[in-house]
């Protein structure tokens, strides 16, 4: 379930709004209609397509189709929230840009860059990440809602249906995910929009981000996972209905840190097809799922405004853990500070005839870690 603020929103906050919008960049390396994932919910829908920082050919798409928009914008927020809960103990926590409001926003305040600032197009891992796990959202949210029967334009996978090995006691039947029409929109609505981008880089880029775009699709469609219902008296499962599903998101975004930390660096020079950065693995093919990337990252340990990197100083960390979210890593080796944090709650709750409940107040004291 969506958390924010209520559907409705004052009329003088939607004009407010609008003309902030239309003030900043729109479509910046393909990146800004990510906004639609920390706006509050139902803001992009009172705003209307014009008025929100898409780019041209995603704003033709989006004047075309207006009942999209609720699935985009969940595609979004699914997006951005995955990629913070993979990273939230890691140095680059996939923190948004300063210039963005956070998720919990009640007032749709635009940005004047992407959401995710400098990372969006560094060419680095971490823009490899952004742009499939946005993709792959993307997919994820529109083959939801064709399978909820929420558009038209699409619903279940009916070509399974009636096949099956009933002699094996098993056949499909039910609402089998057709990501189909998911995979054609993540290509229309994102794929255009990043050919655009210009630059130093840019053709370097457009091959990356096309690429991650891809691989972030492919993944949903990888994990796709079989599920079954037994018939059968008293139980006895004497005939299974089977369907196609989509696997929880949160094990799309896991297969996806995993193709982040073993992610390939490509050649500076773009050649006919994309090709490994080191000589001596050339010969080992790139694969649809691999994520590209063409820069190394920075440590991110310090903060550097100009990249729009915050630093690990004051960031919370774990004393014993030997992991990315340890004191040792997390701090880069500058030490940290430890302070005691006093918690108050209720506890040994009863019920009192008649009609209350009697709590007693706990206290516990807790170390606290943070960065130096």
């Amino acid at each position: 379930m969506e958390k924010g603020a209520p559907f409705g929103l004052p009329r003088l906050c939607v004009l407010w709004a609008a003309l902030l919008v239309e003030t900043c960049p729109r479509g910046a390396h393909g990146g800004n209609w990510m906004w639609l994932g920390i706006a509050s919910f139902g803001v992009p829908e009172k705003l209307g397509c014009a008025n929100l920082p898409l780019n041209g050919l995603q704003r033709d798409l989006c004047k075309k189709k207006p009942y999209l928009l609720p699935s985009i914008h969940k595609g979004a927020r699914l997006g951005i929230q995955e990629c913070q809960r993979q990273f939230r103990h890691e140095r680059w926590n996939c923190i948004l840009s300063p210039d963005s409001s956070p998720l919990t926003s009640s007032l749709p305040v635009a940005p004047s860059t992407s959401v995710f600032g400098y990372e969006l197009s560094s060419g680095t891992k971490e823009t490899a990440f952004i742009y499939a796990v946005t993709a792959a959202g993307l997919v994820y949210s529109m083959t939801h809602s064709c399978s909820a029967g929420n558009m038209t334009e699409c619903s279940c996978d009916i070509s399974l249906q009636n096949g099956g090995s009933p002699s094996e006691g098993w056949q499909w039947g039910g609402c089998s995910d057709d990501i189909q029409y998911g995979m054609w929109l993540s290509r229309k609505f994102l794929d255009g929009p990043v050919r655009n981008i210009t630059g130093k880089n840019g053709n370097r880029l457009i091959a990356m981000n096309l690429h991650n775009n891809e691989a972030g699709r492919l993944a949903v469609a990888k994990l796709m996972t079989v599920d079954c219902r037994c018939h059968g008296v008293s139980g006895s499962c004497a005939l299974k209905t089977c369907w196609k599903t989509m696997s929880t998101f949160d094990k799309i975004g896991s297969f996806l840190k995993d193709k982040y930390e073993n992610s390939i660096q490509i050649s500076d020079r773009l050649k006919k097809k994309l090709r490994r950065k080191e000589k001596s693995q050339r010969k080992i093919p790139i694969q649809k799922e691999d994520l590209l990337y063409i820069h190394r990252s920075p440590n991110y340990c310090v903060a550097d405004h100009k990249l729009g990197v915050s630093g690990t100083q004051g960031r919370e960390c774990n004393r014993t853990s030997e992991g990315p979210d340890g004191c040792n890593l997390l701090c880069c080796g500058r030490g940290y500070n430890t302070h005691v944090v006093r918690h108050v709650e209720r506890c040994d709750c009863k019920f009192v005839w008649c009609c209350y409940v009697r709590c007693r107040k706990c206290e516990s004291m807790t170390d606290v870690h943070t960065c130096k």
